[in-house]
């Protein structure tokens, strides 16, 4: 019944149980309306009866007292899960969950980034049992947890005014808001079309190893821009007034400005050479 419920979704949870019937050969009825509730869960209409997959607060709205099934939540939400109560034709029928496998990298790459001056937090719509969990796996120590995908936008807004530039990473639906108001919304490529139309970068490979490459590849490049505009100044700032004065033959000065080219170009090709690679050793 929930994998029917979900399969209207276009939320990588809604996916995960569309997967699951899939390979168990399940057959789905139609669903004849659907509604995803943001960051609650989904309602459909499947056979005239009505269907709710999602969390508490959506269940208690619907007047669903999900209290019955709430040791179950816990012991899930411990486990990192992500837990979702199952009504039925108005009547609480059940409790699922999905979880995320953590990548190996993932712990990795939080402490490089923590190594590089960067503060990491999370910030997810789910539980706040679920998302401590995972933090306390990963090695984050900021938690924003039950963050609706509206609240998401106000609490980069907070950082940004107490913290200052923000970086956010997301690949889902929920998280296009935020994206766009981060100073720099870093899409993963396997995510949504929604989440990547709205970020300024996306990374082709969904893990977190990709995030400290972009950073090192973006501070790498600053650098050689800041050389470059250096040497730019330089060469200016020198050659010019020598020629002016008749101390460097026209012919010189020339071949000095056409060197100062080639050297800007020359250093640019460096970051060819840029250590960008996540830091193996760092695990």
């Amino acid at each position: 019944m929930c994998i029917r419920d979900r399969s209207g979704s276009e939320h990588p949870l809604g996916q995960a149980f569309v997967l699951l019937a899939q390979k168990k050969g399940l057959t789905l009825k139609d669903i004849s309306e659907f509604r995803a509730i943001r960051g609650k869960g989904v309602w459909a209409l499947i056979e005239g009866k009505e269907i709710l997959v999602g969390s508490r607060k959506l269940m208690k709205e619907e007047g669903i007292e999900p209290q019955s099934l709430e040791d179950t939540m816990i012991r899930l939400e411990d486990e990192a899960k992500t837990a979702m109560l199952v009504a039925y034709d108005g009547k609480l029928i059940g409790a699922t969950a999905v979880a995320d496998t953590l990548k190996k990298d993932s712990v990795q790459a939080i402490r490089e980034l923590e190594s590089m001056g960067i503060e990491t937090a999370i910030i997810s719509g789910d539980n706040r049992r679920t998302v401590a969990a995972i933090a306390r796996q990963v090695g984050i120590s900021r938690v924003l947890a039950e963050v609706l995908p509206e609240g998401k936008v106000e609490e980069i807004k907070r950082l940004q005014e107490t913290v200052g530039s923000v970086s956010m990473v997301g690949d889902g639906i929920n998280d296009a808001p935020a994206l766009t108001q981060a100073n720099v919304g870093i899409a993963i490529g396997t995510g949504t079309d929604i989440a990547i139309e709205a970020s300024d970068v996306t990374l082709v490979r969904g893990d977190l190893s990709s995030v400290v490459t972009a950073v090192k590849l973006s501070r790498a490049t600053f650098r050689k821009i800041r050389q470059n505009l250096f040497w730019a100044y330089f060469y200016n700032m020198v050659a010019i007034p020598v020629a002016i004065l008749g101390l460097l033959h026209p012919v010189i000065a020339e071949a000095a400005m056409a060197f100062s080219s080639i050297n800007v170009v020359t250093n640019a090709n460096l970051l060819r050479r840029a250590k960008i690679k996540p830091d193996r050793r760092a695990a």
